[in-house]
């Protein structure tokens, strides 16, 4: 996903407007908090308070309140010496978690995308966006309604893939998705398809039932392709908070993720809650979504979140 100056502008301010509620905690607790006295000691604990009510996590908390303070303990701040410091330290915690998705830029084909999460999470609309971005950059893309539990999941996926210009395989409610993804790999082979994008039915992570036919898919694709899938999407729906730390370790230990995918963040008070699943998984953040449209699911940018975070423009 490519933008030109304009529609970076574009999406900074989106994504501004989407973690607004965010900023706005931020704004009237934490910086408030810090421009009415002089930085001490009890003035660090209480902002390490404000960023975990923030959902930032203690440890995350802690790190960046040090971080923060370094160099102003006995200085009272500027509103505007708040903001920029606070973004600069979140800043530093996510940098080392921002991540590339590119399947274009990937030397074989065709490229296994697999996209896991739970019912709700954004999966299938994540996929569709993709797909819709994959095409428009002239790529031969094929999509795998791999949810075979869920007859909505399946018309959701048939509507973005109408809407994308890209086919969508599909089977009757109830069908094999181990089977359905091997047929899929197969043809995707024959017509030297370049991405081959695969939806899977939203499981809970602690369902091991489900958990364990999400491994069969991961099996069945390693016969056709040993290095398949060679990527794994985890998607995490921001408004669940930590939540979504137990589906992270979860389905990483299942399909073994390769990057992670937050969306909802235009509907959330929890943006805050990206810096301890970046911490919590062993995969990069590679991409973020603030809106339904196909232009709001854009690359993840740790300096550009920092600052919308805080309520800073670009």
């Amino acid at each position: 996903m490519t933008d030109t100056p304009n529609e970076k502008r574009g999406w900074f301010s989106r994504l501004t407007q989407g973690l607004t509620r965010t900023s706005k905690q931020m704004a009237e607790q934490v910086v408030s908090t810090l421009t009415k006295v002089e930085l001490h000691e009890d003035t660090i604990a209480e902002l390490e308070d404000l960023l975990v009510e923030a959902d930032l996590g203690p440890e995350a908390a802690s790190r960046v309140a040090n971080a923060y303070s370094r160099g102003r303990v006995g200085f009272r701040a500027t509103r505007q010496d708040v903001m920029e410091g606070l973004a600069n330290a979140i800043a530093a915690e996510l940098l080392p978690h921002q991540g590339r998705f590119d399947p274009l830029a990937a030397p074989f084909k065709p490229h296994v995308v697999l996209f896991v999460g739970v019912n709700g999470s954004g999966k299938t609309t994540t996929l569709g966006k993709i797909a819709a971005d994959l095409n428009s950059r002239g790529a031969k893309v094929l999509i795998v309604a791999g949810d075979t539990f869920r007859a909505a999941a399946i018309e959701q996926l048939t509507v973005w893939g109408e809407r994308a210009g890209v086919p969508v395989i599909a089977k009757s409610i109830g069908a094999d998705a181990a089977g359905l993804v091997y047929e899929a790999l197969e043809r995707a082979r024959a017509e030297n398809v370049d991405v081959l994008l695969i939806d899977t039915a939203g499981r809970l992570q602690n369902k091991t039932a489900l958990m364990d036919e999400l491994a069969k898919v991961v099996r069945v694709l390693k016969k056709l392709d040993p290095t398949a899938p060679h990527e794994t999407l985890l998607v995490l729906d921001a408004t669940v908070g930590r939540n979504a730390l137990s589906q992270v370790e979860a389905f990483d230990r299942t399909a073994g993720v390769t990057g992670v995918v937050m969306t909802k963040l235009d509907g959330t008070a929890r943006g805050g809650v990206l810096i301890p699943v970046a911490e919590a998984s062993h995969a990069p953040i590679v991409l973020i979504g603030v809106g339904e449209g196909i232009e709001d699911l854009q690359p993840f940018d740790a300096r550009a979140f920092a600052r919308s975070l805080v309520g800073l423009e670009a």
